[in-house]
């Protein structure tokens, strides 16, 4: 996964790719970004991560075939609707919830995380209407 924008390559974060070739030789790395070959020398590989799990947040507006969810009660912090849903909606064909149904519940109930506290109101004069 790439985790940083570069423009130069036309690679952005959050773009995931299959590691094609790596020449020793050479020191570069090949990689396939959904049919587009783009090379990397090695001391370009820390924007680089391998991405055989990958957060609800990096993968906001990327879809795959197959998502898998922890949802747990330990991870109460992060039980919220907002991201449930935004998890759940990244999985084309399959989505698995994986924990406990106590869990899910919290997460579903809870939509503290869909307030923004922003000074927005403030900067405009106070004249927006909640």
């Amino acid at each position: 996964m790439q985790i940083e924008n570069d423009y130069d390559k036309d690679v952005y974060n959050g773009d995931i790719g299959m590691i094609e070739d790596v020449d020793l030789d050479d020191g570069e790395v090949t990689v396939n970004f959904d049919g587009r070959t783009v090379t990397f020398l090695f001391g370009e590989l820390d924007t680089l991560v391998p991405a055989y799990a990958a957060t609800i947040h990096k993968s906001q507006g990327s879809e795959y075939p197959a998502v898998v969810i922890p949802v747990m009660t330990q991870h109460y912090a992060m039980l919220q609707r907002n991201l449930i849903y935004t998890g759940v909606t990244r999985g084309k064909r399959l989505v698995v919830l994986i924990g406990q149904k106590k869990a899910v519940a919290i997460a579903v109930k809870n939509i503290s995380g869909r307030r923004r506290w922003s000074k927005l109101d403030e900067w405009l004069g106070g004249n927006l209407a909640f």
